[in-house]
């Protein structure tokens, strides 16, 4: 694990109580929730692709459903149910360990609502166990509050272990960051890609770009975990901080725990 850092941001006070992660959608402004990492939504637009998205997938589950009768199983099957934020990186994990396994994404920005997590992840189970053997869920709790835990006990159904894809990436350097600073703002290679989207548009910054400091007063720094060495995320993820005028600070982590938990999972 590298570490790189560079300055910014300025030297407004800042509470040293608060955890690191995104707004949560129950918590006041500048107060976040480590419960939900993830930008609550300020925008009708977002809230109208979260909508869209789900409507695919029920679309998708009604599709399937209607061809499950006419198919026959065939060799033993993995499914993985993976959010949206995770995707990419499973497939390229997929890929470089030659599982045999189909990956069905729940979209990202239900994190925005993450009530409605759980429901979702059910449609993909449902549609998962008619053509395979085995599923996993590759989720972290992200704001659940438990309910996605309860669901999939009652439903017998496993999760990767892991509250949500920080700690997912940077395994046991997670708590160490938090304890270093708490008032951490995390970043991905997938957060930095949807930055403008997602924490830009999501949170209204681009037409009130003063909220900035209601949302972000309580944060110190940004950590950009990186999972690939690309220079074009690097600048953006430089460029984001300097958006929230915090200073950055980059740790190259690969894949982290979430190779590694796939790894014991799959070697079962």
């Amino acid at each position: 694990m590298r570490r790189s850092e560079s300055s910014g941001g300025d030297d407004r006070p800042v509470s040293p109580k608060a955890p690191a992660a995104w707004p949560g959608p129950e918590h006041p402004p500048g107060r976040p929730d480590m419960r939900a990492p993830w930008p609550a939504s300020r925008s009708p637009s977002i809230e109208s692709e979260i909508e869209a998205e789900l409507e695919r997938l029920r679309s998708s589950e009604s599709a399937e459903a209607s061809q499950v009768a006419g198919r026959s199983k065939g060799p033993p099957r993995t499914a993985l149910i993976v959010c949206g934020a995770l995707a990419r990186e499973v497939l390229a994990l997929r890929d470089r360990h030659g599982w045999e396994a189909e990956v069905l994404g729940v979209p990202a920005l239900l994190h925005n609502r993450p009530e409605r997590i759980p429901q979702a992840v059910l449609s993909r189970i449902r549609q998962a166990r008619a053509l395979y053997d085995r599923v996993l869920v590759v989720y972290g709790d992200c704001g659940t509050g438990g309910m996605l835990d309860r669901l999939l006990e009652a439903e017998g159904v496993e999760r990767l272990r892991g509250p949500h894809c920080y700690e997912f990436y940077a395994d046991r350097a997670f708590d160490e960051l938090m304890a270093e600073a708490p008032g951490t703002f995390f970043l991905t290679d997938y957060m930095v890609r949807s930055f403008d989207h997602l924490v830009v548009e999501g949170l209204g910054l681009d037409r009130f770009p003063e909220l900035r400091d209601d949302y972000f007063r309580n944060y110190t720094r940004v950590v950009y975990l990186s999972q690939t060495e690309d220079p074009e995320l690097h600048e953006h993820a430089r460029l984001a901080a300097e958006r929230l005028s915090l200073p950055l600070t980059t740790l190259h982590v690969g894949y982290g725990a979430l190779e590694s938990r796939l790894l014991d999972w799959f070697g079962r």
